[in-house]
């Protein structure tokens, strides 16, 4: 929470940045230091094949792919991710007689404070914190550390501090979305049915913790298509990673949504069949799978996925030559999600996105119609910009990227339409914040191959390879 560094102090912002500018440190730079996205392709390309460590085993895959009529293979990847909130980390702070108050843009400031209470020695009694608006979020203020920053130099300076990070600083800093690697195989029967699945993920350990996957990028025995195959395998291998990861919006559900969700669109072509179709035979009959606490209602996921294909007219709609649609679903946080996203793709491989659908499953309620919207809207083309553009690349240890320019978020001229209907439903009513994300990325990528024929396995999109 509080790492080794060099605070500077000024009266100014600018006066602390411009001496920041003359220091020069020599930094113990760690074993990191020799890590690198490169590195860990090529890791992934020597351990993918192989085996992993088991993880979930239903039924017998190897069996199963055995006496499929058809064996697909496919090896999808993501990159690491910066929050890139617009209002960078900041937080003011005072330490006076034994005590400390805190303004700061927290969306966890309980766990904040309790963890300030461990480093600085206080009672919590004696912490006060100040909640101002966040600024943007998306995880990355559920983490204290600019807060605890903030604290110690109030402390250690003995007068009131303003930590305001530079964008270079918080691009460098950041609690990552860690990128991983899925290395998948599948089984389809004569009748172009799914009937086996495996997968080799080959992830990240935690930097303190070699035997613990990174944060936010956990294998699950809960992710569709498991419980829906009977003959399915998990395998994990894990490389050491020496950066620091934390969640993300709909943190794990994203990354997995856009792996799964394109091998499942990719299958049913393989198959000759439509992919709504096969997403319907693969949730099959309405019914509870999975986890007794917290299950998938496979009726909420059919019920949304049939209203989106009414909603976007699919399979109804002559396209034009390099235009296509794509259909995913996801359910996350209790959320179910259904999305169609038409896409042209001009001959220099620009993608153009002109329209999203959803149909979304958040129970008996939409308690506030305009943040569902805005939620939903947001969640969308966050996605969507995601994969368009969006990566963190490592060399010797660092960042590369350290501002918009290469790492561009997506701006309002490129924001397509987003139309959103709600399907009432008689379950409770759920937060929506997160699973409007996680079909989106797949749903868009799916179109492309759809106006293409080109298929995308790794983010973000590069547009020469959709070139006419």
């Amino acid at each position: 929470v509080l790492a080794d560094g060099v605070a500077i102090v000024a009266d100014s912002w600018w006066r602390a940045k411009k001496a920041r500018e003359k220091l020069q440190v020599e930094w113990d730079e760690g074993p990191a230091a020799g890590q690198s996205s490169a590195a860990f392709a090529e890791t992934n390309a020597r351990v993918g094949p192989g085996p992993g460590k088991p993880f979930q085993k239903d039924g017998d895959a190897d069996a199963a792919l055995a006496r499929s009529a058809k064996v697909l293979k496919a090896s999808y990847s993501y990159p690491f991710l910066a929050h890139a909130t617009l209002e960078p980390q900041n937080c003011t702070a005072e330490y006076k007689d034994g005590k400390l108050e805190l303004w700061a843009p927290s969306q966890r400031p309980q766990p904040g404070r309790e963890i300030m209470a461990k480093v600085m020695g206080l009672p919590q009694s004696a912490i006060t914190i100040h909640v101002t608006r966040i600024g943007g979020g998306f995880g990355r203020r559920l983490l204290a550390d600019f807060m605890v920053e903030a604290a110690w130099i109030a402390r250690e300076t003995g007068a009131p501090i303003k930590l305001l990070y530079s964008r270079e600083d918080d691009m460098s800093h950041d609690f990552y979305r860690p990128g991983g690697f899925h290395n998948l195989t599948a089984g389809l029967d004569d009748k172009g049915k799914i009937v086996a699945w495996k997968n080799h993920f080959v992830t990240f350990s935690d930097r303190n913790n070699a035997e613990k996957p990174a944060f936010a990028c956990e294998a699950s025995k809960l992710d569709p298509p498991a419980m829906l195959v009977p003959d399915l395998t998990v395998e994990v291998s894990m490389m050491p990673m020496g950066f620091a990861t934390g969640p993300m919006r709909a943190p794990r559900y994203h990354a997995i949504a856009f792996v799964y969700q394109s091998f499942v669109d990719e299958l049913a072509h393989a198959a000759g069949r439509d992919p709504l179709e096969m997403q319907l035979e693969l949730l099959g009959p309405p019914r509870l799978v999975g986890a007794a606490g917290d299950p998938l209602d496979t009726g909420r996921l059919r019920a949304v996925l049939e209203l989106v294909a009414k909603t976007s007219g699919w399979g109804k709609t002559a396209l034009p030559p390099r235009t296509g649609m794509g259909i995913a679903c996801y359910a996350a946080m209790h959320g179910y999600f259904a999305e169609v996203v038409r896409v042209s793709v001009a001959d220099s491989g620009a993608v153009k996105v002109e329209k999203v659908w959803v149909a979304a499953d958040i129970g008996s309620a939409v308690i506030n119609p305009t943040a569902a919207l805005n939620q939903t809207q947001g969640g969308v083309i966050d996605g969507i910009g995601q994969a368009l553009s969006l990566a963190v690349t490592f060399d010797k240890g660092r960042a590369t990227q350290t501002n918009f320019h290469d790492y561009p978020l997506m701006r309002m001229p490129a924001a397509p339409e987003v139309e959103v209907v709600f399907l009432k439903t008689d379950n409770l009513p759920s937060g929506l914040g997160e699973p409007a994300l996680p079909p989106a990325l797949p749903a868009l990528c799916n179109a492309i191959f759809a106006a293409t024929g080109k298929r995308i396995r790794s983010l973000p999109i590069d547009p020469q390879m959709l070139k006419a």
